[in-house]
């Protein structure tokens, strides 16, 4: 049975990444026949009843019949957030770039479940922070427009400021079975390496 959908977290996808060093828009390069943002996209779908798209690609998206979200503070994933936090309707937000190849449905749910009590909840791995596949409250707006207007667009420098919810990636292996729920693909060698189509 499928687990109903979330009313009360909307889901945002940034899709305003440059996508420089693949050398293409990784949004769309297909792994097993589907753009990666559809696959990000199926995911949200069955998870929350509300979705955003956050980023400067209007007439890229339009297709989908989706809010897309024109960015307050263009160029990083972090104007990203705060464009899809300012605008949504419930007070929180799950957030995701839009080319993680193998997103986890089970992963977003133990997330989401862990909010109450926190502005955010991150899970961690082995090589740190995972703030792009997480969530936030909207007590959350505050400590990030301070840090975008101080110039600084770390994902996470604003974490000690608000209650996180850090989870461990021993947390989430027995959610994650085939080990690649975070991986992530920069180049054309990396996305080779998972099988995608170039």
């Amino acid at each position: 049975m499928t687990e109903p959908r979330y009313q009360d977290i909307t889901g945002v996808i940034l899709v305003g990444g440059k996508s420089r060093r693949m050398g293409r828009d990784k949004a769309f390069l297909e792994v097993d026949g589907k753009p990666l943002f559809e696959r990000m996209l199926a995911v949200f779908r069955e998870s929350f009843h509300r979705i955003l798209l956050a980023g400067n690609r209007e007439e890229r998206f339009a297709a989908y019949g989706l809010p897309v979200l024109t960015d307050i503070y263009p160029g990083s994933s972090l104007g990203g957030l705060y464009t899809g936090l300012f605008h949504a309707a419930t007070e929180y937000v799950f957030v995701s770039s839009c080319d993680i190849p193998f997103p986890n449905t089970d992963i977003l749910r133990h997330l989401c479940s862990l909010k109450d009590g926190f502005d955010a909840v991150v899970p961690s791995t082995m090589y740190g922070y995972e703030p792009l596949f997480a969530l936030y409250a909207k007590s959350s707006l505050g400590p990030i427009k301070a840090l975008l207007d101080s110039g600084d667009f770390c994902a996470y420098a604003w974490y000690p400021q608000v209650r996180v919810r850090y989870v461990p990636y021993e947390e989430l292996t027995h959610l994650d079975r085939d080990e690649r729920a975070f991986l992530n693909v920069n180049t054309p060698d990396e996305f080779a390496g998972i099988g995608g189509e170039l």
